[in-house]
């Protein structure tokens, strides 16, 4: 299994008007490829939310595998 960390990003307006990407929350889960991590981290989500979709409060998910080559 690998270790993967899944960030859950929502786009945004600022003050000025200029759209940019904040951060929602960031899950470390283990998984067999990143799209079981992706099914895992959004779980994970929505448990520590209490929501039922993800997608209430982030636009997208970004998957990248954290193992360190040795």
């Amino acid at each position: 299994m690998a270790h993967f960390t899944v960030r859950f990003l929502k786009n945004v307006i600022s003050d000025q008007g200029k759209s940019r990407e904040v951060c929602q929350r960031t899950v470390d889960v283990d998984a067999h490829d990143a799209t079981e991590a992706a099914s895992l981290a959004q779980r994970q989500f929505c448990e520590l939310r209490e929501i039922a979709d993800w997608s209430l409060h982030a636009d997208r998910i970004d998957v990248q595998p954290a193992d360190f080559p040795s």
